[in-house]
């Protein structure tokens, strides 16, 4: 059904290729696997299948892609491939344009054509496959990063396209929504679709993928059976380091010592929806925290109360003595540094180097100090040969690890990371936690949104879970669950 031959691929601002005389025919009907390490060149295979690269980016391309019996490049623009390939980007935001999720979901519908009887089934049954119909009526920019990609999603499927390309479209959804794409890919496929999954981690998909094609460095290295690639991987899987694996030190409850933030009453809206619940938290200084909770239950929210980028509906939250409500963001800033979910959302200068610059001038560090902080910060995440690189031209995983370094660069006390290793493959992921466990060691206070429970065990040493805008669980604080602390097991359904 699309064919590529000898394919390669050069971004118009970049020197090399991203993809390198790829040979790969995709058969109708069948569920194709792709995976890799960061920066493999797996988004941009998957822009290149979708005639994207050919339309809409140009570059310099060699060799060819045949789509339906035809050159990809022949077709009528998007306009006319979009009628038969759907794909849900790495950067569900990007997607998302229009002021409420059904009209997100009504625009594409209203675009075919489909009778007024026919735009209604397909949106209600859609919005029901990927459980957002309680979100209808919601801004798509007021959404958490997951609900962002069920939104997407959802948008993509009500099409009802021959072909659907997910790129990282499972990334920050937790283990329940997973669960339920898991069941809607399998009817898809049971339907005759044919479904190409781009992904640092397929294991979810393994039991109803054909095959599973492994890129490494712009080319294909292997293509295999899920079943031989699921005994190869788990077999050369690197393990934890082993100090790692030490058992989770709980931290009781610090009686006098100062917290370095004070959360009291908080609640917080958006419009009519309660997002946070007369929430009471305290954080004390070098503890290295997991927040839990399923998608929407509160936790972004809650962490962007510890910058200012979001003030408080009621109640108030106190940082190093400061009060949110009252302090200018330039000072809370100091303190606490913020990682955002989506790392496009920090990303907007011409280099790698200008992004650090840009952080560091707002605290008044320059010349010498400053040089030495990127240069330290870049090596830190491994991204010191990147420094004169366009951000947007990192792949998802590089552009998250340049976030970190934004951070980590201006040296806050606090630092929140909200999904830290999204778009991140294991062995990176393992990096990044052994990055964040030394800068605990240094004497920074870490606070980890994520729902990779395995990071989870093994590093966190106090876990909160949130539902519906409230604390339901603090491994930390005995006036929660019945004063019991969770145990690994318990860690390890808390999400489910």
């Amino acid at each position: 059904m699309i064919e590529l031959k000898d394919f390669s691929y050069t971004y118009s601002t970049a020197e090399n290729p991203v993809l390198k005389k790829v040979n790969l025919e995709v058969r109708q009907g069948e569920l194709l696997l792709v995976t890799g390490h960061s920066a493999a060149g797996k988004t941009t295979l998957a822009l290149a299948m979708a005639g994207i690269l050919h339309h809409e980016i140009g570059g310099r391309i060699e060799g060819e892609i045949v789509f339906k019996s035809r050159n990809i490049k022949d077709f009528d623009g998007m306009k006319e491939l979009s009628r038969h390939v759907g794909m849900v980007f790495d950067d569900a935001e990007s997607q998302l344009i229009f002021t409420s999720v059904e009209e997100e979901i009504r625009s594409g519908l209203e675009n075919r054509g489909y009778s007024k009887k026919e735009l209604m089934r397909r949106l209600e049954e859609v919005m029901e496959f990927c459980e957002i119909s309680h979100l209808r009526n919601r801004a798509p920019h007021a959404l958490s990063g997951g609900q962002k990609q069920k939104v997407a999603l959802a948008a993509t499927l009500a099409l009802d396209t021959e072909i659907l390309i997910l790129d990282e479209a499972t990334a920050e959804l937790d283990t329940k929504a997973v669960r339920r794409i898991f069941s809607v890919l399998k009817r898809l496929k049971e339907a005759g679709k044919t479904i190409i999954i781009i992904d640092h981690n397929i294991e979810d998909f393994l039991e109803i993928g054909d095959r599973v094609v492994l890129l490494e460095k712009g080319k294909i290295k292997a293509i295999k059976n899920p079943a031989d690639f699921a005994a190869s991987s788990l077999a050369s899987e690197p393990g934890i380091p082993e100090p790692a694996r030490q058992a989770l030190h709980i931290p009781h409850n610090k009686g006098k010592e100062q917290s370095i933030i004070s959360v009291r009453n908080l609640t917080q809206r958006y419009g009519e929806v309660l997002a946070l619940d007369s929430i009471d938290l305290e954080i004390y200084p070098g503890e290295l925290i997991a927040v839990l909770g399923e998608n929407g239950s509160g936790k972004t929210t809650l962490v962007k109360h510890f910058n200012g980028l979001l003030r408080p509906y009621s109640g108030n939250v106190t940082v190093k003595g400061m009060e949110t409500s009252k302090a200018p963001v330039n000072e809370l800033v100091k303190n606490t540094g913020l990682v955002f979910q989506n790392p496009d959302n920090m990303l907007f200068e011409d280099t790698v180097e200008a992004e650090i610059t840009f952080g560091l001038n707002n605290i008044n560090v320059e010349g010498p100090q400053a040089e030495k902080a990127i240069s330290d910060s870049l090596k830190l995440v491994n991204l010191s040969e990147k420094l004169r690189v366009f951000p947007r031209h990192l792949s998802r995983g590089e552009r998250q690890r340049l976030a970190v370094a934004c951070v980590i660069a201006m040296r806050p006390e606090l630092i929140v990371l909200d999904e830290p290793t999204t778009g991140l493959d294991a062995e990176e992921s393992d990096s990044m936690m052994q990055l964040i466990r030394k800068l605990q060691q240094e004497g920074h206070t870490i606070v980890m949104v994520t729902h990779n429970m395995q990071i989870v065990k093994d590093h966190a040493e106090r876990i909160i879970r949130m539902e519906a805008g409230k604390i339901v669980e603090d491994s930390g604080n005995r006036g929660y669950s019945g004063g019991e602390h969770m145990s690994r097991e318990q860690i390890g359904g808390a999400c489910a």
